[in-house]
């Protein structure tokens, strides 16, 4: 999965902003160009998402197979993983025991913002599994263009990083490889949590 979010929508962590990238013999790339290299060729399922000139969601389902996505009320998610206590989490949150993981995300991501119930990283807190995902909201009248990123792994299998781009928009992915390449030395794993 990928994300990128411009500047106004996510400010950069000084984690991710490394001076040493500046003088570096290989430079971060620009967001179109990162774009490019994430999405294969040959992928006829893979997808990206651009929400105005703002932001961006993408992924390829190659060797993924519990990768989730959702679009719902004008807030789209992006879920990597799975979790372990989804039926419980369901129940919590009155969902229907048929709700994958990114409509649940989804979902809960809508709460927050008209009722908020319990701060976003008590929410990341209850779930079990090991996970990332990014969930986005369209700029509406209810919702301000809002972004909420998490990541919890519990066995070691999933990661998140993030980094910054050349047109300092940031840059969110589980493909380390991509963020490194993609970002010069302005990268870093994204905490547990979100």
């Amino acid at each position: 999965m990928l994300g990128f979010f411009k500047e106004k929508l996510v400010k950069a962590p000084k984690e991710v902003n490394n001076p040493a990238s500046l003088n570096s013999c290989s430079k971060p790339k620009p967001s179109h160009e990162i774009l490019k290299d994430f999405m294969p060729y040959n992928s006829s399922n893979a997808f990206s998402m651009c929400f105005g000139n703002d932001a961006l969601l993408a992924y390829s389902p190659l060797n993924k197979p519990f990768i989730h996505h959702s679009g719902l009320d004008n807030i789209y998610c992006v879920f990597l993983g799975g979790l372990h206590n989804l039926s419980m989490v369901n129940k919590q949150y009155g969902l229907s025991k048929g709700t994958n993981e990114a409509i649940f995300i989804t979902k809960v991501y809508r709460t927050l913002h008209d009722r908020g119930p319990h701060p976003a990283d008590q929410v990341v807190k209850e779930l079990e599994g090991s996970f990332d995902f990014i969930c986005n909201s369209l700029i509406s009248r209810s919702m301000h263009g809002n972004v909420w990123f998490g990541y919890h792994g519990s066995n070691g299998q999933i990661g998140l990083y993030w980094g910054v781009a050349t047109d300092s928009s940031i840059v969110i992915s589980e493909n380390l490889e991509l963020i490194k390449a993609s970002c010069a030395k302005s990268f870093a794993p994204f905490p547990t949590g979100m």
